[in-house]
């Protein structure tokens, strides 16, 4: 335990120097978030500070690296080059503003390296002894490839408030860290110990009032890294226990999902942006900025608790269908309420309400 806590000291300590060198430096160079219709904040703001958070990882990672055995090094070596990629495409959309073709060129390529040093979904072990074998199959690497893309840039498009993709991206990692730990699986473990030491460490510079944004560059690395380590923690389980990183990324994950729903109903690109994710919506429904990070914050510590909970009573049958039940129900009555798809599609809600009258035009008039 002495040993992922010294990782994560380090890894906040070393990011949390390097960030302000790394302001001044994207001051000089002119990577700075300028304002606009989409944008919270009202004045120019550095962001280039997911190098900050590449720089205190990289340092304690790289001392994990050659201190590793020789059976982890391969993977921890493939882990690093491929947050390397990722973190320069972020420095060159945070500065030139890459196209979105270049970006996702950018990203397969991050995620296609990690899969020559074994780091992909190999098999699920179906209910009833049944074996999912994808490496025979030959499905193996668009998988993978596909769910590191689609994290990647899960977490990017929660990256619109101050602290918001940091914080939810801690609670994502912190939970990482206690089921694999639970587990036994240490290069999961001492990994995700260091990520949220880095993330921790900008936190302290980018929580309202931020001084500084993450950009591209950070919201990119943090992406990848969360989906590269749920596939080294998880990628042969059962069926049940797949679902688990699903939970842990549940807020940034759902916000796409739903994201795409809209954009589908308003028959629009999925590609154009709007102002109308999880965060937008809690800031049209009147709480402030520090209020709604603080509520997305709540709901990821939510789905990490019950990611917990799943994990540990993964041998039972019912009680993970129950869970994954709730939270799907409870995703889509929020979602409805907040007006996260739109104002005017509200099925379940709509339902819930003829059921209601229904309800009471059952009950037995009172006689005066």
């Amino acid at each position: 335990m002495m040993e992922y806590i010294i990782l994560f000291m380090a890894a906040m300590l070393a990011t949390f120097i390097t960030t302000p060198l790394v302001k001044k430096l994207a001051v000089r160079i002119g990577a700075v978030d300028q304002p606009n219709e989409r944008k919270v904040h009202t004045k120019v703001m550095p962001r280039l500070g997911g190098l900050a958070i590449y720089l205190g990882f990289a340092l304690v990672y790289l001392y994990m690296y050659f201190t590793a055995s020789e059976t982890h090094v391969d993977t921890l070596g493939g882990i690093f080059v491929g947050g390397t990629i990722i973190m320069m495409i972020g420095i060159l959309d945070d500065r030139y503003q890459l196209s979105p073709k270049w970006k996702f060129f950018g990203q397969i390529v991050a995620a296609a390296a990690v899969v020559p040093f074994g780091i992909q979904v190999d098999f699920v072990n179906l209910p009833f002894d049944g074996v999912l074998n994808f490496k025979t199959d030959w499905i193996s690497i668009p998988i993978t490839i596909f769910w590191i893309v689609a994290v990647t840039n899960a977490i990017n498009l929660i990256d619109g408030l101050d602290g918001l993709a940091a914080g939810v991206s801690a609670i994502a990692t912190g939970t990482l860290m206690v089921i694999a730990f639970a587990m036994g699986n240490v290069p999961a473990a001492m990994i995700s110990a260091i990520l949220l030491g880095s993330i921790m460490g900008f936190l302290y510079f980018n929580f309202y009032p931020a001084k500084i944004f993450m950009g591209d560059t950070g919201a990119l690395f943090l992406g990848y890294n969360l989906a590269v380590l749920s596939l080294l923690g998880f990628k042969s389980v059962t069926l049940f226990t797949f679902i688990i990183p699903i939970l842990v990324l549940g807020v940034p994950l759902s916000d796409t999902f739903f994201a795409i729903v809209r954009r589908v109903l308003n028959k629009k690109p999925i590609s154009v942006a709007d102002k109308s994710h999880l965060h937008h919506c809690l800031l049209h429904l009147g709480f402030s900025h520090r209020q709604t990070v603080l509520m997305i914050y709540g709901i990821s510590l939510l789905f990490g608790v019950s990611a917990v909970i799943f994990y540990e009573t993964r041998t039972s049958l019912w009680i993970p269908i129950i869970i994954v039940g709730l939270v799907i129900i409870a995703l889509t009555i929020g979602a409805e309420i907040i007006g996260l798809v739109g104002k005017r599609h509200r099925p379940v809600l709509r339902a819930l309400r003829k059921i209601k009258r229904f309800g009471q035009g059952l009950k037995p008039k009172q006689v005066k």
